[in-house]
Parts: structure tokens; sequence; C-alpha cells
């Protein structure tokens, strides 16, 4: 009788990389993912030395009726992935900026190589809140960063893709080649293929006025009724959050946050560094800042806006977009988010979307929510005496801001697997061409397992 092991041979024979199974040092680095909440137990792992690795391993898959997941830095683990073939792209780290404008990078490139590789040049990648995360898993997603709103969606500066699809072909999608694929890859979040390489165009931004304004808890009420007046008006050379923050006293986080509550006013300006103090002057006027951390850096230091955690850590998240988010909506969330809530909590945050992210893009794509107001996301560190009160916690806050959102989720807030999470994620209209894609592209299903796959069981 042929064991799942040596099953494996066959496809380690026809590999440049590596395959680990259980019980391997190999496996256990590479099912370590950024949350430490979510353990990952394939039944091999994939460490694709090039894109030949990964159409080698999805075909096996296919022939041997494994389903195929995917994680390059572990950010986008979303389930434990019980019985997939694990195919690892993190070894897949070509990364070459053109000074002309663009860049093309592999499947293993977290933002800030890019960020380093742009800087001489003046340029810059549309890069998230943390620089740490992967280029692919993040832009597949759609991507919303610290200058979303006058930028726009980083999924709409991608120019080619390159991907293997479920049947294990490598293709190349672009507006002309492979159109439904260019469509459904952006956006769709990993739904249609492994992505291998990504190309796509930068932003002349050298430097920015950004940071954040940090206010004591007994702040709180005054700052976020503040901000969501201020916020209103901006310009689309603004991009703000507010995030209310409970930090646990541990090694990097400001003494003056440590085992504090305390609320975060996150602000990134495009334009001049005195027009941007100019337009943040009514938040800094509503209350001291214990830490004002605003002023003009370069975009290389763009992770200090969102000082987000650069170390992997467990976490629980739950999200939802917001129509409107009025006074009324304030005081709701103030009352179980609140300082005087006993949130579990460790982030509470609200985005502002609109401006360019709000704009038709120039060509379509599978992004759905473009017309939502605000993002909300809470995080919870599930660990004693916390851990049981994280998950319903989260569902009264979901409900107390209720009358205010929409349902809907991006596929990079708060990740999640399933039915319900998919219709959350897309329209009826575009989930329904996201399965008819994948079915045409993947008709034995192999990319059934992951963070969104369109087409389950």
């Amino acid at each position: 009788m042929t064991t799942a092991v040596e099953s494996f041979d066959a496809l380690r024979n026809r590999l440049t990389g590596e395959l680990a199974t259980p019980g391997e040092p190999l496996y256990a680095a590479l099912t370590t993912g950024f949350n430490l909440a979510v353990t990952p137990t394939p039944a091999a792992v994939v460490e694709a030395r090039s894109p030949q690795d990964v159409a080698e391993a999805v075909r096996f898959a296919g022939d041997a009726g494994y389903a195929v997941s995917v994680q390059a830095t572990g950010h986008g683990i979303a389930a434990t992935l019980d019985g997939t073939i694990l195919v690892h792209t993190g070894r897949l780290d070509e990364c070459v900026v053109h000074p002309e404008g663009w860049a093309r990078v592999g499947a293993g490139v977290r933002w800030q190589q890019v960020i380093d590789a742009a800087t001489p040049y003046g340029l810059a990648p549309l890069c998230g809140s943390a620089p740490g995360v992967g280029v692919v898993g993040y832009t597949v997603g759609g991507g919303i960063g610290p200058v979303a709103r006058t930028y726009g969606w980083s999924s709409d500066r991608v120019r080619a893709v390159e991907l293997v699809t479920g049947d294990g072909v490598l293709r190349r999608a672009t507006p002309d080649e492979e159109p439904d694929l260019f469509w459904g890859v952006r956006g769709g979040k990993g739904a249609l293929g492994i992505v291998t390489a990504l190309e796509f165009d930068l932003v002349q931004l050298p430097s920015l006025y950004a940071g954040a304004l940090y206010f004591a808890g007994a702040d709180t009420a005054a700052v976020v009724h503040r901000w969501r007046d201020w916020s209103a008006g901006l310009p689309l050379e603004a991009t703000t959050s507010f995030a209310l923050l409970q930090l646990p006293p541990l090694p990097g986080v400001p003494e003056p946050l440590a085992g504090k509550y305390a609320v975060a006013v996150r602000f990134a300006w495009t334009g001049s560094p005195d027009s941007g103090a100019d337009v943040l002057a009514p938040m800094r006027a509503v209350a001291t800042p214990i830490i004002d951390a605003v002023q003009t850096i370069p975009y290389a230091a763009i992770g200090m806006v969102h000082a987000d955690p650069v170390d992997p850590i467990p976490a629980v998240e739950a999200t939802d977009l917001l129509r409107e988010f009025p006074s009324e909506a304030v005081d709701a969330l103030l009352a179980v988010a609140g300082p005087d809530a006993r949130s579990p909590q460790v982030i509470v945050e609200v985005r502002q979307l609109g401006g360019a992210l709000a704009r038709p893009p120039e060509h379509p794509s599978a992004l759905s929510h473009r017309d939502a107001a605000y993002s909300l996301i809470a995080i919870g560190v599930p660990v004693p005496p916390f851990a049981e009160l994280i998950g319903p916690h989260a569902q009264a806050l979901l409900e107390a801001i209720g009358p205010w959102a929409d349902g809907g989720a991006l596929p990079n807030m708060g990740a999640g697997t399933g039915a319900a999470r998919l219709s959350r994620s897309y329209d009826p209209a575009t989930l329904a061409r996201l399965i008819s894609i994948a079915t045409r592209y993947d008709p034995h299903n192999v990319l059934r397992a992951g963070q969104v796959p369109v087409r389950v069981g």
C-alpha cells in the first residue's frame, strides 16, 4: 500500500525546490504564519523556487485529488488548510524597479523591498500600512494604504499578472491578454490562480507629511467626534483613520501607550507640509496629544503612520463597511468600545474611504464595495483572560454599528473563509463571474482551499 508520504515522492522528483511533510523541520518553518491563532496543517508543503514548481504542484494536486493552498509571507492565512498541498512562494523574490515608473516583483517580495528599491528614483509603491506584508496577497485583495484617498486601490495600478491557474498552466494576464483573468485576479484574492509575479505602476512621492496623533483615553469622545466632523471635509490629498487602542505593556510599545487606553488619529498628506499642518490643526487643537508623531517623513518610513506590529501575534478579527458615520454612530461605537466599555479588543479602527478609492478604474476588476464610506475592523488577541470575550464582544460591536453598516467586507480586512464571507466580499454579479472564470480555468476545483475559494467542496 502506498502511503501519502511515498506518493509525494513523485512530486518531489519534479521540483527544483523542496517538499516537506509533517514532522520535518522545513514543514514547521513554512507553515508558521503571522497570525499565531491559526495553525495550518497541510498534507505537504512545496517550497517553490520557480513558477514551474508552482505549476508542477498544481498539476500533481489535480491528478491526485488534493486541494492546493498558497502563502508567501503568512499574513493571509485564515484557515488550517487541513489535507491540502500548501505552495509556499516566498522564494520567488525577483524585485526590479524601472526608473520610468513601474516595478516587477515575484510572489515572495514584501513591500519594504519595493520601497527601498524605488526610493533612489523618488518613486513609491502603493503599499499597505505594514510594509512587511507581501506585495501579491495585499494587491490581489485590493489594497488600501496610508495614501489611498489620493492614489486609489493598489490593485488598480497592476499592469500585468503572471499566475498558475487551477489546470496547472502558467499564464500571463493583461488588459489585452487573458482579460478575464486580469479582471478577476485584481480583487479576487487568489480565487483564480497562484500568482507568481506582478507588474504595477509606481507613483512619484519621495516624501510626505504623515504620522499619528495619540490622545489619552479621557479625550476619546471629543477626539472621535471632532475626527468625524473634520474628516468629512478633507480633500484628496488627505488619508486618515482613527484607532481605539489598548496596547499591552510589551517591548516596543511607547510608555505613554503601554497598558493604557488611548486613541490614535492617523494622517497622511500628499501636498506640501505647511498645508498639511494647516489641515491637521483642528485635530491638534481638540486636546493635547500625549504623542505627536506627525511630521515630514521619507516615503520609506511610511510604516510609522499606523505602527502595525512587525512580529507574529495571535489575532481574531471582525470587520464591516459603513455607508456613513454620523454622530449617533460615534456614540454607539464608543458605548461598546470606548474607554469605559471594558472592551477586550486591542484595536478598533475606523478608516475613511472615498476620494480616489471611489473612482471608476481604468480597467474594471473584481474588486467590490468601491462606494463604501468607511471601514471598521476590530482586532483582539486571544490570550487569558480575554480569549473567550473577544468573539461575543466583536459581535456586539458589529450589532451596535449595524444601523450604519452595509454588511460588506473587503478581502484583505478581517480574513475569513466560506460562503458567508464570499457574499460579504463580492456583489452577486461579481461573484457569479468569478465562479464562471474559475470553472473554466480550474475544472477540477483544485483551488478550493484558502482565503477566498469561490468554489467550495
